[in-house]
């Protein structure tokens, strides 16, 4: 098993998301591009899918993010992300306008491994209500030892209000590639990771495409 993600690499900045149904394929793209990533990030369609295994599974090859967007009550939580992370997740991304108290057991349970919590989405939707809030739940879920925050790559001026507020923890930009957001202006912006997903494992060449944003990402840092 890999190390836990506050050891997690920072060479391409690259998150993929890994939204692939079938374990098999998921797999094989996540070690054709493993050395143009840093991390792989799984949602609940491959873990649904496939199995809790894939987590094991893929931590073999690189840094797992959960990204379950947990929101419930703090004892829920807590069987979801120490579940996870025995499991071998690097990481379990969680919602945080479920409150302080869901955000503690959170961290509290991750050990060693990091809560990354989500501030505002990065669809259109998100403006409804996330948006809103985003700036009281980013500064919460750093009081409460978040290592790191969802802000969108689709709205470029949101990581920079974030990243105001959240000083040196990490951001992960969800958004790019497909909902239109930019990998460049993401981390130009404040983010340290963008995350990408169908524009990369959707392409006919997963390899070449991840080699093509990281080096859109190498040309503004």
């Amino acid at each position: 098993m890999r190390g836990y993600a506050q050891h997690m690499k920072k060479d391409t900045r690259i998150v993929l998301a890994l939204d692939e149904t079938d374990g098999d394929k998921a797999l094989a793209i996540a070690r054709d591009v493993s050395g143009h990533i840093d991390a792989v990030k799984i949602n609940w369609p491959l873990v649904l899918s496939a199995g809790p295994g894939m987590i094991s599974e893929l931590s073999e090859i690189t840094d797992v993010i959960c990204d379950f967007k947990v929101a419930d009550i703090p004892n829920t939580v807590k069987l979801i992300v120490s579940n996870a992370v025995s499991r071998g997740a690097s990481a379990v991304i969680v919602h945080a306008f479920t409150g302080e108290d869901s955000m503690v057991a959170a961290v509290e349970a991750a050990g060693k491994a990091e809560i990354y919590a989500v501030t505002e989405m990065s669809h259109p939707g998100g403006k409804m209500f996330t948006a809103l809030h985003a700036e009281e739940m980013a500064a919460m879920g750093a009081r409460c030892g978040a290592a790191g925050f969802i802000a969108p790559a689709t709205r470029p001026e949101r990581i920079a209000d974030i990243r105001r507020i959240i000083g040196g923890r990490k951001i992960l930009s969800p958004g790019v590639g497909a909902q239109g957001g930019s990998a460049a202006d993401a981390i130009r912006a404040g983010a340290d990771y963008a995350i990408i997903g169908r524009a990369i494992y959707g392409a006919a060449e997963p390899r070449k495409a991840a080699r093509a944003f990281e080096s859109e990402i190498r040309s503004v840092l």
